[in-house]
């Protein structure tokens, strides 16, 4: 391994920051973002719910949804409490569809929750909305595709709107603007570890 002198690392230094300036001088657009967390890994709705906690502390109000949750107490929903004029926290699920074994219910519940999303995606009161778990409605046909994808393109042109879940259409992450995709490598509850306050809950 090639030892750099301190000159040498504050030349390499000097030249990123110079690239990285002439990069970020180029990037002139402000605009309301669709953004998709899929993927089989954990921490979908862990990294929507940082964003959240990010436009709390940028002021701004925030309406989240939740398709699945709502069955269990979580400790998010304890701290949005806090802040009842920057977040509206709406649990609406009853668990995941194997749980309820009612898809009647599941299709109602999911358009009850979906009713709401569209109400704050059309308010300009909300600067963010998060549908958690809207990915999950969708595979299972209990909403219309085109009728969510027609309702998020055609939010506010400064309205970010967060979608989370496994297996996201195509057609919702062809229109997204940010996809993240989280790849599960290893988790605890294939050793055994039941799911944890302040981890999963």
């Amino acid at each position: 391994m090639v030892q750099r002198t301190d000159e040498q690392h504050a030349e390499k230094m000097k030249k990123k920051q110079a690239a990285h300036d002439k990069i970020m001088a180029g990037k002139t657009v402000e605009k309301g973002l669709l953004i998709v967390h899929t993927g089989k890994g954990k921490g979908k709705t862990t990294a929507a719910l940082g964003m959240v906690v990010r436009a709390i502390g940028h002021g701004k109000k925030v309406g989240v949804v939740q398709f699945v949750k709502g069955a269990m107490t979580t400790g998010e929903k304890v701290v949005f409490d806090a802040f009842p004029d920057q977040v509206e926290f709406k649990p609406m699920g009853e668990g995941f569809t194997w749980n309820t074994q009612d898809r009647a219910r599941d299709i109602a519940l999911s358009r009850e929750a979906w009713e709401e999303v569209k109400r704050m995606v059309a308010d300009p009161a909300y600067d963010m909305v998060l549908a958690d778990e809207l990915n999950i409605v969708l595979r299972y046909d209990y909403l219309p595709l085109n009728e969510v994808l027609e309702v998020l393109t055609g939010r506010g042109e400064m309205k970010h709107v967060l979608v989370t879940g496994r297996n996201a259409p195509e057609a919702l992450m062809d229109a997204a603007d940010l996809v993240t995709e989280m790849t599960l490598v290893k988790h605890p509850f294939r050793s055994g570890v039941k799911a944890q306050a302040g981890i999963e809950f």
